[in-house]
């Protein structure tokens, strides 16, 4: 997996919806310089389309076709909610999520990084441990481990 940068990590986060969610995890993307800000309002408009919830507690925002023109480089950012967001849509049941990951890919770079991530989720119990993580390093600890295996 790429390198993870605790500086792109945060733990312990509360938000009370799913935009405000999305907007932590792409404000790490912006303040790593990975993307513009402009970026941050195209995994907001992705996430309205079409939702970002991946099943297993986890969400994985990401830009619209156009809002690729602000990725500067291929980055990830991870944002823990241990209460929970709830990314349902408008009138489904409700979807708790507990762990988000922003993804911000130049030429399908992030592709692979999506299919490690959601192979890594697969297994609830993983998503468990990435959501009792204390701090940034336990969370790139568990990632690693993917690369790894």
């Amino acid at each position: 997996m790429m390198n993870l940068d605790k500086n792109m990590i945060l733990v312990n986060q509360q938000a009370a919806n799913q935009e405000e969610a999305i907007k932590l995890a792409g404000k790490l993307l912006v303040d790593g310089g990975i993307a513009q800000p402009e970026y941050v309002n195209s995994m907001i408009e992705r996430n309205t389309d079409v939702s970002t919830y991946m099943g297993n507690f986890i969400a994985i925002p990401h830009g619209t076709e156009d809002g690729k023109k602000f990725i500067k480089k291929t980055g990830i950012s991870v944002v823990q909610f241990p209460d929970g967001v709830n990314f349902s849509d408008q009138n489904g049941e409700e979807q708790l999520v507990t762990v988000v990951f922003g993804i911000a890919g130049i030429n399908g770079e992030h592709l692979n990084l999506l299919s490690q991530i959601a192979l890594f989720c697969s297994d609830v119990e993983n998503v468990v441990r990435l959501a009792d993580a204390q701090k940034p390093e336990d969370i790139i600890n568990l990632l690693q481990e993917v690369h790894e295996s």
